[in-house]
């Protein structure tokens, strides 16, 4: 028999509280993710360790939020810094599971079964989570791995039900979202400039954007991002008077230099084709920020209010 959302007879706040709670713990996943995935480890095994000396972390010591706080941001195996992104991302996922259970669930009308509010929850949660760890795995290393990328492709194309888009509507927005931004700064700054002006991993990205919500989703994701990706480059000047790489992407090219000396031919194709390949060469043109965060913000943005920003973006980018 089918169970109503109403005959749970729980609050919603009461419900609220126990998603956020559902949000950080796989927030703390997530953590795993965004270490290990650039590090080419598996998000599985081993388990949760301390990085600086190895040591097992206990149960009591892994629990989100409140373990980091107690612990004051240290490991208690060596007292190593436990870097605060982890209480960030843990809270931050707790509340996007919030914002997700607010836009997906409860905003339906009428009483929704159960089964189809709990896979609308789901579905947009783990787009969320794969969107958060993606952009802090491109803020450490300027790269968006395709497990992420394209996998999220694929299920997006998969479930464009779920959000009353028709399957040509979702293949045309991933096409759209591919096309459009690896023709113009991938080949197209190519050809223009000797080298690409974004990674292919951003043209992946909005062609998840574009098999989840259409090519209105892609316009969207671009332009939002775009604009976010411009304020926070001013902010970062006015505080810091400078961009800098991240400290992984300086020591990665040098390896790569060092592989390409060496006679690595991957390495030396690496460093003449990879936008990062090449380091700034200074000043406020040649500086470099990595896009992947802000377009992952721009459609965690549209995936929470596309409707109320379409009827705001439309005289604007023709996304009705």
């Amino acid at each position: 028999m089918s169970v109503t959302l109403s005959e749970l007879e729980i609050s919603p706040w009461a419900l609220r509280a126990l998603v956020f709670v559902w949000g950080a713990v796989w927030g703390s996943f997530v953590n795993v993710v965004v270490y290990r995935v650039p590090r080419e480890m598996s998000v599985v095994r081993p388990a949760s360790h301390c990085p600086a000396c190895g040591a097992p972390v206990a149960p009591l010591d892994n629990i989100p939020i409140l373990s980091w706080l107690l612990l004051r941001g240290r490991a208690r195996c060596c007292g190593a810094t436990i870097s605060p992104r982890y209480v960030v991302l843990e809270a931050l996922s707790g509340l996007l599971a919030v914002a997700v259970l607010d836009a997906a669930v409860l905003s339906l009308p009428g009483d929704p079964f159960l089964m189809h509010a709990s896979t609308l929850f789901l579905a947009d949660f783990g787009l969320s989570m794969a969107l958060v760890a993606a952009a802090f795995i491109d803020l450490e290393h300027m790269y968006l791995p395709d497990e992420i990328t394209l996998g999220g492709t694929v299920l997006g194309l998969l479930t464009p039900g779920l959000r009353d888009l028709g399957w040509q509507d979702a293949l045309l927005g991933a096409t759209v979202g591919f096309v459009g931004v690896w023709l113009p700064f991938v080949v197209g700054y190519k050809v223009l400039r000797g080298r690409a002006g974004m990674g292919l991993g951003d043209a992946k990205l909005t062609m998840l954007a574009g098999a989840w919500f259409g090519w209105p989703g892609v316009v969207f994701a671009v332009f939002a991002g775009a604009a976010q990706a411009t304020l926070a480059m001013l902010v970062v000047l006015l505080v810091r008077g400078k961009i800098e790489e991240p400290e992984s992407v300086v020591r990665d090219r040098e390896e790569l230099r060092q592989a390409a000396e060496a006679g690595d031919d991957e390495a030396r194709r690496l460093l003449e084709e990879d936008p990062i390949g090449m380091a700034p060469t200074g000043g406020l043109m040649a500086a470099r920020m990595p896009f992947g965060p802000f377009l992952s913000l721009a459609i965690v943005e549209w995936m929470l209010a596309g409707a109320w920003l379409a009827d705001r973006t439309a005289p604007w980018l023709l996304v009705r």
